[in-house]
């Protein structure tokens, strides 16, 4: 007789599993996204145990007072039709009860997702392609220092529905490449480009203007020339997408941001790459 499953906070090698678990289903996630991902809500990620084995897990990952992303919703193939991942479904939405909640759907759940009552925003498109050689950095761009995390925090509200501190520490640190564009002393955009198991991955990419996004994405794959590099690109960012088209990049799958509750008032025009389809 199978034992009842159990559910529980993940630790960060559980959640690094989840993580491989992703990598399998395609979703090509980063080599080191488990710390920076685990530091932005410890409480946040949440698995299924039967027997002491995982069978099932999802983050719940809790922004400031009132935001919450769902990702990394999995079940272990070998435990499908058993009910575990609904149990750590509920797990996740209780964790981020009260608040309004984000998530990127694929096409084949959305139905499933706007009967519980999450509704469409924009839809995002997975552009991949080689980066060319020859490129260089504008006179504005560079890498980001210690100096720059405040700012980027500040700059990076705009873009992002809650503060996410602990997180983007992690996140902009090596190994990952990050680069800020600063004119007059003011922080206009930065992006992060991180290796992931197929090729390089760009996100976020936020910026003031369309002009300033394309010399920050030409830093970005300036520093991973002749390598396939990912990005994931709101469907409203049309002369952005001309540009990858131009660059041979191609588009993959497509997922939909959707929010239950209140759509946050952030400013989508400067969106030009989502940070994650895991966290948000």
């Amino acid at each position: 007789m199978t034992a009842s499953p159990s559910i529980r906070t993940l630790t960060l090698p559980e959640v690094q599993t989840l993580i491989d678990w992703a990598r399998r289903e395609g979703w090509n996630p980063g080599r080191d996204d488990a710390a920076p991902m685990h530091a932005a809500d410890p409480d946040g990620f949440i698995g299924c145990f039967v027997e002491g084995v995982m069978v099932a897990g999802i983050s719940a990952v809790r922004y400031g007072e009132d935001f919450g992303f769902i990702g990394l919703y999995i079940c272990h193939p070998e435990h499908r039709g058993n009910g575990y991942g609904r149990l750590v479904w509920n797990a996740a939405m209780a964790h981020l009860d009260g608040r309004i909640i984000g998530l990127d759907g694929v096409p084949e759940q959305q139905d499933n997702y706007a009967r519980m009552g999450f509704s469409p925003v924009y839809r995002t498109v997975r552009w991949s392609g080689l980066a060319p050689a020859g490129l260089s950095r504008g006179a504005d761009i560079r890498d980001v220092s210690a100096g720059d995390l405040a700012g980027i925090e500040a700059f990076d509200s705009r873009y992002f529905p809650a503060p996410r501190k602990p997180f983007l520490d992690l996140w902009l640190q090596p190994p990952r490449v990050s680069v800020v564009a600063e004119r007059e002393d003011r922080i206009e955009g930065y992006a992060v480009l991180r290796d992931c198991a197929d090729g390089a991955k760009i996100g976020p990419l936020f910026a003031t203007s369309e002009a300033l996004a394309e010399e920050i994405f030409a830093a970005c794959l300036s520093a991973r020339a002749g390598s396939t590099v990912y990005l994931d690109v709101p469907d409203h960012q049309g002369s952005f997408a001309d540009l990858l088209k131009g660059l041979d990049f191609r588009p993959g799958f497509t997922t939909a941001r959707m929010y239950r509750g209140e759509t946050p008032a952030t400013s989508l025009a400067g969106v030009f790459a989502v940070t994650t389809l895991e966290l948000g």
